[in-house]
């Protein structure tokens, strides 16, 4: 038994009188007989979704490769912190965490700079090779969440070989309305407060929206380590959009602003007076985006054309007035394409899309290099329906990436030297999906991803004060490149739901950091390195409606990613989530009181496995022992006799106050544990003029 087991280990005791209450609540609900048509719920039909994630446009029913989409329904409901944290139960998709305000996604075990994540409709540029290093995007925002896990799709190019995750802006508001939204919400654990405003019109096709977000968090709490010293933050975003809907098409201004101001969690975690104040070190996270997206009608056809600048500002602080690192990012994306009409059941597009970039280093410290990069990928693609049940689509993509490094002396020794490299690769996909009956479909799609390594694997020298570690690059790491096989089966209907999706993955070249063995400037070095690897996995999701109105949910994930011919202690990839089954029973009420609308309540048990396929090499990570958590949540729209008056949803997370780590906590090695016990407040009201 490692450390983790010893703390959390449980011998049996009879019910205490909180289980107890819990248990009849559950056998109340289960024994309720409400005679009332069953609610539509969104899992059975599935198939009236449409998405715009790989080929511009199709039914969900229609795709091959594996796809998924959060509604604002949904997200609504979700207690999270940040919109990673909101998607990661999601059936395949993880998070690593760093405290409690930092989130990066995981897709079927790859992260980093193998997802890409579309904001505002371009790939969202935030220096994301860090651990650290969070998704720069306002969670109020999102009106809702596409995801497609693995290298299918072929508009984004390099950087999207695991998945990418589309965040959907709110639709533009009816003609000749007005409308807003004020919402907010409170967590117990950290004291965090969230608000945000939003407005947003449309008159005679002039359209804007603009919302406001703020957030402020303490140092979280749990029952191992008692206040994490140094996890607070504080978050603000403002977001705008001003244009043109209009029968040529519509052109569209939307402009952010995000600003982040986390903690840096160091090793320890000793309980300490909780004060609220920000304590060193901490960062500085500025990122401006302002782009230009327009749609042109040719025809029956589409030209679609968008521009967008961003900038990224990170900055480390080991005391208040003392910057260490310190990068500033620039980054121009451009995207030109043109979507073909219909012709006897072909549709398709082509197009070319890319970036440049610029880095600079303007700190004291250094990790990596300053750079420049530029890219570009030409791609085509296309659908083909066959007598309304027979779907194919695929396409094809070539992708330049040419990157330059620039040297850097520090007291006439030699830091970062120049170096220049260029990567080609190509993508393809493609993929077919049989609608067996219209409520049972069978698919199987195949894909190559491409992913060229970033200026972090390829050139960094120096302590990184947010990892606590030294890194060391290595300038002669090829490119990465894919082959991911999927299969699966979807039958939805009102008493039962099932998807079934199998996926297998060959990595050449994959890229991974472990440690060296070395100690630089007290720290342990860890260095970047290649093999080829393999991941195999699965996600199985079955609903039942045992009676009406009352939905049981389970989904379970697994995925095993092993290095090829590799020694033991080096066999298995680190950072590999583990096997994790997630049961949820879900009640709509449904009352007479016309007061109260969309009433349900909700009990949801969460189950980490034991991860015992670890890096052993070097002690790059250790095992993590099982846990499971218990979360119930309760929520209603609430309307008056001018209409919704406000949504209210309550969650109380890990309710048993469980000491638990996850293997994707980025501090565990460091004895910090993951969040205790959490009850979560939001309130959402609607304004109409």
């Amino acid at each position: 038994m490692n450390k983790y087991e010893k703390e959390n280990y449980r011998t049996f005791v009879p019910m205490n009188s909180t289980k107890k209450a819990l248990f009849i609540v559950f056998m109340l609900l289960l024994n309720m007989h409400i005679k009332a048509q069953v609610n539509n719920d969104s899992c059975v039909h599935l198939h009236e979704i449409v998405v715009t994630g790989l080929t511009g446009g199709s039914h969900l029913n229609h795709i091959p490769s594996p796809v998924s989409v959060i509604s604002a329904n949904e997200l609504q409901r979700l207690a999270a912190t940040n919109i990673i944290d909101a998607i990661s139960k999601h059936p395949g998709i993880s998070q690593i965490t760093t405290g409690g305000g930092i989130s990066k996604p995981v897709i079927r075990g790859l992260g980093y700079n193998r997802i890409l994540t579309v904001n505002e409709g371009i790939r969202q540029e935030g220096q994301q090779w860090g651990d650290e290093h969070g998704l720069e995007v306002d969670g109020d925002a999102v009106h809702s969440v596409e995801i497609i896990k693995g290298p299918a799709s072929l508009m984004y190019g390099s950087d999207a070989m695991a998945g990418v995750i589309i965040l959907h802006d709110a639709p533009i508001a009816p003609i000749n309305t007005i409308r807003g939204n004020l919402s907010g919400g409170y967590q117990t654990n950290s004291h965090l407060w969230q608000y945000s405003a939003n407005i947003a019109g449309n008159q005679d096709g002039f359209v804007w929206d603009w919302r406001w977000s703020q957030k402020h968090s303490d140092a979280y709490k749990n029952p191992r380590n008692g206040t994490v010293d140094n996890s607070q933050f504080a978050e603000q975003a403002l977001n705008g959009m001003l244009g043109f809907n209009k029968q040529w098409g519509y052109s569209h201004l939307k402009m952010s602003y995000f600003h982040l101001r986390p903690g840096i969690v160091e090793a320890g975690g000793e309980e300490e007076e909780e004060t609220g104040e920000e304590e060193s070190p901490f960062q500085q996270i500025h990122h401006y985006k302002v782009v230009l997206d327009q749609m042109f009608r040719l025809g029956e056809g589409q030209l679609k054309t968008l521009v967008g600048y961003q900038q990224n500002r990170r900055q480390e602080f080991e005391e208040p007035t003392e910057c260490g690192l310190d990068f500033k990012l620039h980054t121009l994306n451009y995207d030109v394409r043109y979507v073909t009409p219909e012709w006897n059941g072909w549709t398709g597009n082509f197009g070319v899309n890319g970036m440049w970039q610029q880095s600079r280093n303007r700190g004291d410290e250094y990790l990596i290099p300053a750079y420049h990069l530029f890219d570009i990928g030409v791609f085509t693609t296309f659908n083909k329906d066959f007598h309304e049940r027979l779907h194919i689509n695929g396409g094809v993509r070539i992708d330049i990436r040419r990157l330059h490094s620039h040297a850097l002396y520090e007291e006439d020794a030699l830091r970062f030297e120049s170096f220049t490299r260029s990567f080609t690769g190509f993508s393809m996909s493609t993929g077919i999906i049989y609608n067996i009956t219209p409520t049972f479909d069978i698919r199987a799609n195949i894909a190559r991803g491409f992913r060229a390594p970033n200026l972090s694997e390829l050139g960094s020298n120096g302590e990184h004060e947010g990892t606590l570690r030294y890194e060391i690059g290595n300038k002669d790491l090829k490119a990465e490149g894919s082959w991911q096989f999927d299969w699966g089966l979807d039958y939805s209907s009102e008493p039962f739901s099932a998807k079934l999706a199998l996926f297998a993955n060959r990595i050449s070249n994959f890229i991974f950091m472990e440690k060296n063995g070395l100690v630089v400037e007290d720290k342990d070095a860890f260095s970047y390195r290649q093999h080829d690897a393999r991941l195999l996995g699965f996600e199985a999701t079955f609903i039942v409606h045992p009676v009406s109105n009352l939905h049981l949910e389970n989904s379970f994930s697994y995925v095993d990613a092993q290095q090829i011919n590799a020694d033991r202690d080096n066999r298995y990839l680190p950072f590999t989530p583990a096997p994790r089954w997630l049961s949820t029973l879900h009640y709509d009420i449904l009352c007479g009181n016309k007061a109260f609308s969309n009433l349900f309540a909700e009990i949801e048990m969460d189950c980490n496995m034991r991860q015992n396929h670890v890096c052993t090499v070097n002690n790059t990570e250790s095992e993590t022992p099982s846990y499971t958590l218990w979360n119930i949540s309760a929520g209603t729209d609430i309307y008056g006799k001018n209409g919704k008056l406000l949504t209210l949803n309550l969650t109380a997370q890990n309710i048993f106050d469980r000491a638990y780590v996850n293997h994707l906590n980025r501090l565990k090695e460091g004895g910090i544990y993951n969040m205790g016990r959490n009850i979560v407040m939001k309130v959402a009201v609607p304004i109409g003029f």
